[in-house]
C-alpha cells in the first residue's frame, strides 16, 4: 500500500462542503455475523456502523478498504467484491455529501479490536437498535446474516 497524506481539516471541510466525498464501507461477514463498530466521534456518536472512511488522493479503492479495515478493526482483509453504494446527502452532523462504495471482504489475519474512534466492536447476526439508518437498510438489502 502506498502511504498517503491527510489534507488539513480546514481545507478538507471547505472542499467537501461543496462536492461529494468518496468513501468506502467495509463489510466483514463471517459465520459469526457482520462486524460493526460503535462510534465514539461525531457524526453519529454512539451509533453502530460499518467500518468506513474517506478515499485519499491517488489511493486505490482496494488499498483504502485494506487501510480502513486495519485502522478500524485491526483485521487484515482481502476485498472480494463491490456490494453496492450508500449515499448520505443529508447525513446528520456532517457537512457535505458522502458517497460510499461498499466492499465485501474476507478476513486474512489479525484479531478484532476497535480504535479510538469507537467504543466497541462486535459481530452481529441481527441489527442492533442504535445503528446508522443507511447502514441498516443496506445490510438488510444486501447481506444475508
Amino acid at each position: 500500500m502506498k502511504k498517503t497524506k491527510f489534507i488539513p481539516k480546514k481545507e478538507f471541510d471547505k472542499i467537501y462542503s461543496r462536492v461529494p466525498r468518496l468513501c468506502v464501507e467495509v463489510c466483514i461477514v463471517s459465520k459469526d455475523g457482520i462486524v460493526l463498530t460503535k462510534r465514539a466521534i461525531e457524526p453519529a456518536n454512539g451509533k453502530w456502523h460499518l467500518p468506513g472512511g474517506t478515499v485519499r488522493y491517488k489511493e486505490r479503492l482496494t488499498d483504502t478498504v485494506k487501510r480502513i479495515a486495519l485502522e478500524e478493526t485491526n483485521l487484515k482483509v482481502k476485498p472480494e467484491k463491490i456490494l453496492g453504494i450508500i449515499e448520505y446527502p443529508n447525513f446528520d452532523g456532517y457537512k457535505g455529501h458522502p458517497v460510499s462504495i461498499c466492499f465485501l471482504v474476507s478476513i486474512k489475519g489479525g484479531k478484532l479490536k476497535y480504535n479510538g474512534d469507537a467504543t466497541d466492536i462486535q459481530f452481529f447476526k441481527k441489527m442492533p437498535r442504535s445503528i446508522i439508518k443507511e447502514h441498516r437498510d443496506f445490510i438488510v438489502a444486501n447481506i444475508k446474516l
